[in-house]
């Protein structure tokens, strides 16, 4: 899943391809990703792009006023194009295309989604308020507003609830999702399962470090890339998330897993857990 690192490089990268640029049309070819029918997509038709900025893992075209809002969701991507198809994309769900947005050059983007869960969102508005996650949204963790007092509050408010729960909650801090909540948690050496209200003094001081730095050197590094280049650079500076079973590159301990539903989580028990794996409540149905 894109996360703030990869949207802010997107939104970057995007911004220097398509300021002054003309939006000619924009094809639906997955209408279920449109989740707003006023104004209408062909509005955007004859637009200048103004700016292409970031709300948490919100992506935002600003096009004459328009916005045009992507959320790229767990499985979405934005591919560039230097000259797209003149036939219109039909719908299909085996593409994997959801959006194809024309350029008054020929090039264009593709907005596309992997998998059979499609979950990828794109609004048209006035205001990016409009949208309901961007209104909802937390404070940004890489902004001067989220200060080490911020984060304290946070957590008092969040009480009981797990550390790795509440860093992937938009609502409470925008733009982190499942990947670098494990790798602020491995850097902070802190078990993901830790009661929120239970982090003060100077393991505050330890989170709020790690999650400035984790989320910072990520923006560094994937500042300037192209968006085709964005995923292969993420994955490969991931400590734990998404290495089950390797060595953690810190202690040498292999790293371990914990499945949900829908989702998983890594970490290193050496490093944040004082050597006690974690309950895996999957796993443990499995061997009774």
């Amino acid at each position: 899943m894109p996360e703030l690192p990869e949207v802010e490089a997107l939104a970057l990268d995007l911004r220097g391809r398509l300021d002054g640029r003309a939006i000619t049309d924009v094809h639906l070819a997955a209408f279920s990703a449109l989740k707003t029918y006023d104004p209408p997509v062909t509005a955007l038709a004859g637009t200048l792009v103004d700016d292409v900025t970031r709300h948490g893992k919100f992506l935002d075209i600003d096009a004459s006023g328009l916005h045009l809002v992507l959320h790229l969701a767990r499985a979405g991507w934005v591919r560039w194009r230097d000259e797209v198809p003149a036939t219109p994309p039909r719908p299909s769900s085996k593409s994997g295309l959801a959006v194809r947005i024309v350029l008054d050059d020929g090039s264009g983007l593709d907005i596309t989604e992997a998998g059979t869960k499609k979950s990828l969102a794109m609004y048209v508005v006035r205001d990016p308020q409009e949208v309901p996650g961007i209104a909802s949204l937390g404070p940004d963790p890489l902004t001067d507003e989220f200060t080490r007092e911020t984060l304290a509050g946070i957590l008092e408010r969040e009480g009981r609830k797990q550390i790795k729960g509440v860093l992937r909650h938009q609502g409470t801090i925008a733009g982190i999702g499942n990947a670098y909540s494990d790798e602020i948690l491995h850097a902070a050496r802190m078990s993901p399962f830790r009661p929120a209200n239970a982090i003060v003094d100077d393991e505050l001081d330890v989170l709020y470090t790690a999650i400035r730095e984790t989320v910072g050197d990520a923006v560094d590094r994937s500042r300037g890339l192209a968006a085709s280049e964005l995923k292969g650079e993420k994955k490969s500076h991931l400590a734990v998330h998404g290495r089950t079973g390797e060595a953690c590159p810190v202690c040498g301990d292999t790293v371990r897993e914990v499945s949900f539903a829908d989702s998983s989580l890594q970490y290193c028990a050496t490093c944040q857990t004082g050597g006690k794996p974690l309950a895996d409540r999957r796993m443990s149905k499995l061997l009774k």
